[in-house]
């Protein structure tokens, strides 16, 4: 089993081509998924939002506000690694588990984990390579207003709030530029999904 990381900014379309790994083979496993897991109602990391942050950010049915909570944070970076201190140390517990079955289900599998914050979080170390999704910035953050519904100054805080894309770029063993049509990022993407198939075959 082989293991690479996928990650990218805020609207690069990470999601487009995890999406397209899955469909040709790959395991996936979603840190973004895992995470919204952990902060349900009830669950590992919920009360400790709620402790930190308070009940206003909780909507009516007593779950956690995702845009509420997106709000505070992206508009504050102590309170963001205050989240992050929180939430992470669960989902990497999770991912651990969730590769300790795939690892004993199919050895020869290549697994792709799919984290937004991947060298942010340090989540990038032991990986066989990392795969960033790239858009130049000014079309990330066109992007971004056009899919949140965002005025410009909320959504260059959500693309501050995260390593900067070009620097991503410079660290990534393979980078798939979506700034074009989908087919040119599907061949892109099936071009790394071979190279790393075979990788894993030799393992």
């Amino acid at each position: 089993m082989i293991v690479a990381g996928l990650t990218g900014g805020i609207a690069t379309g990470k999601s487009t081509v995890a999406a397209i790994f899955e469909e040709a083979g790959a395991r996936l496993i979603d840190a973004d998924r895992t995470a919204r897991e952990a902060v349900r109602k009830g669950a590992p990391a919920f009360h400790a939002i709620v402790a930190h942050f308070g009940e206003t950010v909780l909507l009516g049915d007593g779950e956690i506000d995702r845009r509420r909570l997106a709000e505070i944070i992206f508009n504050d970076p102590a309170e963001q690694r205050a989240l992050e201190r929180i939430v992470h140390p669960w989902v990497k517990q999770e991912i651990a588990r969730r590769l300790d079955r795939i690892r004993g289900a199919a050895p020869e599998a290549l697994v792709i984990l799919d984290v937004p914050l991947l060298f942010e979080s340090g989540m990038d170390e032991g990986l066989v390579a990392v795969i960033v999704v790239y858009v130049p910035e000014p079309v990330q953050l066109e992007r971004l207003m056009a899919r949140d519904g965002l005025a410009e100054p909320d959504a260059r805080a959500r693309i501050r709030a995260q390593m900067p894309i070009e620097k991503k770029k410079s660290l990534a063993a393979f980078v798939i530029d979506n700034s074009g049509p989908l087919e040119h990022t599907r061949a892109q993407t099936l071009e790394v999904y071979r190279r790393l198939s075979l990788l894993a075959q030799q393992k």
